[in-house]
């Protein structure tokens, strides 16, 4: 089938079309592989996590008795290019193999071959995102690996893939488990003396737990990452604790993230934004010059993600609505998206603006929505 061929072949934006025309999750071809399974041997992790999103089988084996989990796992720690090669290698074929990154993130390797009079061809693909997928299956199905394991899948792939996505599945997988065993394991890496082991625990521990509104380590990940804040001196390292002391959402947090962006030399970027805006309490007036100043970044990024921070704040002050309305006339779209539901969540008629110029000019299915909730 469509959907099928979609999976083996790592077209995640096609499986969803198909997915929303009805087509069955868990369809068989003759040799049993479902597309699930099919994407777990690819190593397609968007077109894998589309599929369990949609409610497919994790659990359903191809016709060789294998799951999608065991399919996943016999690729973790294989060198692809190698395996690729082995699949379709002839003796006196001359090979190339090219590497390019696949939309959901992953890094797409090709190896193709011809034959010495260049009269027959072959190739073969797969994508590097087999951990990521691994991950995501034991989570579906219920089965729990060590977090030391899983740690050392995100350190394996950090530098492999072009969104490091096997980094945050893992840190993600990590983040909900919510147990004391995974919390010793991340805080004991927050103070490693290898910057890349502290960054991973830093951003696995950043929603530690975090689930229906509950924080039941917000009283033990907040002063652990305050006091990262004042030793750590790796940027990289940095970033992530400003990241992290942004998701604790907690106003307590507001000084180290202060300190954190206002130090000499420190690179704006949208984190700095987005920390700022979720630990800044309704009335503390230097944060919200700070914010509304990002507000004017030259960076469309800062710009977008600190109006949007403004928007969501619950103070209405004729300050916060004057900055949104400055944001009426933004190059970026989205960031004239986000001042819009800003303004019209505090009634001002100026959202109107907001909402023509939008519909109007972008096609950004985003803004559109946005302002379209905002009208309604």
């Amino acid at each position: 089938t469509a959907l099928l061929w979609a999976a083996a072949n790592g077209h995640a934006e096609t499986a969803e079309r198909l997915i929303e025309a009805g087509a069955d999750v868990d369809v068989t071809n003759d040799d049993g592989d479902t597309p699930l399974t099919l994407a777990a041997r690819r190593g397609g992790l968007g077109v894998v996590r589309l599929l369990l999103d949609n409610g497919a089988d994790a659990q359903k084996y191809d016709g060789d008795g294998d799951g999608p989990l065991e399919i996943a796992i016999d690729w973790v720690g294989v060198h692809l290019e190698s395996a690729l090669l082995d699949q379709i290698g002839q003796e006196g074929w001359e090979y190339v193999v090219a590497r390019q990154f696949a939309k959901d993130g992953t890094e797409l390797v090709t190896v193709a071959g011809r034959s010495p009079d260049g009269e027959q061809t072959e190739q073969v693909q797969a994508q590097r995102g087999h951990a990521a997928v691994a991950t995501l299956l034991e989570d579906a199905t219920g089965v729990y690996t060590p977090a030391e394991q899983l740690v050392a899948r995100a350190l394996a792939h950090r530098d492999t893939d072009e969104d490091a996505e096997t980094w945050w599945v893992v840190a993600d997988s990590l983040g909900k488990r919510a147990d004391e065993e995974t919390y010793e394991v991340l805080a004991r890496l927050c103070v490693s003396e290898d910057a890349r082991e502290r960054e991973f625990g830093v951003d696995a521990i950043a929603q530690f737990g975090f689930a229906d509104d509950e924080k039941p380590y917000l009283e033990r990940t907040l002063p652990l990452l305050q006091k990262m804040a004042t030793t750590e001196g790796n940027p990289q390292v940095l970033r992530s604790v400003l990241a992290a002391l942004g998701h604790q959402g907690d106003p307590r947090a507001l000084p180290q993230v202060l300190d954190i962006i206002g130090r000499p030399g420190h690179r704006r970027t949208m984190t700095d934004a987005i920390a700022l805006a979720d630990v800044l309490p309704p009335d503390h007036q230097d944060g919200l010059e700070i914010l509304i100043g990002m507000t004017r970044d030259d960076e469309t990024e800062v710009r977008d993600w600190a109006t949007a921070g403004l928007a969501a704040l619950k103070a209405d002050t004729p300050v916060i609505r004057e900055a949104l309305a400055d944001r009426l006339d933004d190059a970026d779209l989205r960031t004239v998206a986000e001042a819009t539901r800003g303004l019209a969540d505090r009634g001002d008629p100026r959202a109107e603006q907001g909402t023509k110029r939008v519909l109007a000019d972008s096609d950004d299915e985003y803004a559109r929505e946005l302002v379209t909730r905002t009208a309604d």
